[in-house]
């Protein structure tokens, strides 16, 4: 059962009245953002996505059908999802950002580059073609595993199997003292 304060947000916000979202916020926003915290667990975040979540119940607001859930069971739904969002989003940017001041790459030198292995796709054609068209699609194409094993309807476990066998045979190309011992 609603009570009167959820009617009248409700009432509000199916109105389009931006009374609704100050109803909503002094109502609602602390359980919120309890919510969103708990999942984040950062304060400047959590304040984000709790913003992100007024925003998102604002433009969906005519989504909400009361005879489906609760009010606060839908914006709990929303604060959730928003929270997890920004964990991915933010998961994703920190992995993504080039650290600058652990990288060599502005260190190196025509020396540090191993010139015997500049050659690799000429040796690359000296082993089994299966294994080369493995090796080419990750190495050369930039395909992650799965992507590899989807575009070239190749199970993922056989791409596994030939990127391991394909490389043991590199190795030996380039490394054949290793194979004597």
């Amino acid at each position: 059962m609603s009570t009167p304060i959820e009617i009248e947000i409700v009432g509000l916000l199916q109105k389009g009245d931006k009374k609704a979202v100050t109803l909503l916020y002094e109502n609602y926003a602390d359980a919120l953002y309890g919510v969103i915290l708990k999942v984040l667990n950062d304060d400047d975040l959590a304040k984000d996505a709790l913003q992100e979540t007024f925003i998102k119940v604002w433009k969906n607001a005519k989504s909400y059908n009361s005879k489906k859930a609760k009010l606060f069971t839908w914006l709990y739904r929303i604060a959730y999802n928003t929270a997890i969002d920004k964990v991915r989003s933010h998961t994703n940017k920190t992995n993504k950002e080039i650290q600058i001041d652990a990288s060599n790459v502005y260190m190196l030198t025509s020396e540090s580059l191993n010139h015997d292995v500049m050659d690799i796709k000429t040796h690359l054609k000296s082993i089994d073609e299966k294994y080369q068209i493995v090796i080419n699609a990750l190495f050369f194409e930039g395909m992650t595993q799965q992507e590899a094993s989807d575009e070239l309807a190749i199970p993922l476990g056989t791409i596994k199997s030939r990127l391991k066998i394909g490389l043991r045979e590199l190795k030996k190309i380039y490394d054949p003292e290793q194979n004597e011992s």
